[in-house]
Parts: C-alpha cells; sequence; structure tokens
C-alpha cells in the first residue's frame, strides 16, 4: 500500500476543489526523449499545452530547470503546507494529465495526491514526494 492510499474512502471527491491553490510547474528546458536541442524546447511545449489545458483554472508556470534531466521531460506540483510532487518521462502531450493530477490534488482532504484516479503518467513518472516545511520542523 502507498501513502497516498491511506486517505478515506472518497475524500478527494467530496472535498470542494480549490483549483488556485495548486500551481504546475513544468521545466522549460527539458528536451525530449532523443536529446534534441530543437527550439522552442520540448518542455517550453509541455508548459504551453499544461496551460492550454488549465483553461485558465490552475496556474502553470515555468523553470529553467528541474535538475531532472535523465528522466527527461519534469513537472512539479505544488500546494502550500503540502507535500510537493516532482515527475518525470513525460511527453510534450502530458499538459492534461497534469491538469488531472492538479485537480485531484486540489481536491484532496489530506493534502497528497490520491493514486486512485491518477493518470498512468503521473504514477510511473513520479521521481520525488518532498514533505512540506512544516513536517520537517516538527521533528528537528
Amino acid at each position: 500500500m502507498k501513502a497516498d492510499d491511506i486517505s478515506p474512502e472518497g475524500a478527494a471527491a467530496s472535498a470542494p476543489a480549490d483549483l488556485s491553490a495548486v500551481t504546475v510547474v513544468v521545466c522549460g528546458t527539458c528536451r525530449d526523449e532523443t536529446g534534441s536541442d530543437a527550439h522552442p524546447r520540448a518542455g517550453t511545449i509541455l508548459a504551453d499545452r499544461t496551460k492550454l489545458a488549465s483553461e485558465g483554472d490552475i496556474r502553470v508556470t515555468t523553470v529553467d530547470c528541474l535538475g531532472n534531466c535523465r528522466r527527461r521531460l519534469s513537472a512539479a506540483l505544488l500546494r502550500d503546507g503540502c507535500w510537493s510532487y516532482v515527475f518525470g518521462d513525460l511527453t510534450a502531450e502530458s499538459g492534461p494529465d497534469l491538469i488531472a493530477g492538479a485537480k485531484l490534488f486540489a481536491g484532496s482532504t489530506d493534502g497528497l495526491i490520491p493514486w486512485r484516479g491518477r493518470p498512468d503518467s503521473l504514477k510511473r513518472g513520479l521521481v520525488a514526494r518532498i514533505p512540506p516545511l512544516g513536517i520537517l520542523k516538527d521533528i528537528a
């Protein structure tokens, strides 16, 4: 069982989704699976397609590098006070998957992206789950 499965049954579906609470961060400098240096870079194309898929409901931004070059196209899902997620092995067509994951995240009552219902690319492509700073401060 994954930690993401520990939420109460139906919790994500019953929570009102605050879509503005989630930010999708896409690595705009990522290259495609062939390593092509063509411009626009595959990461920029992914960012543009993610913005289109968001229909303006979810904040989408780009950064110059997420440092996940071995896993190619990468993105992160962030929500204040919650775990952050980094995904790799995405394609330029993964924008709708990132938005679907962001919507699940926004509706989550426990601050985790539910495993059930998560697009396959976000299941296979999970690179890291980073705890919120509040948890780390409690440990110290």
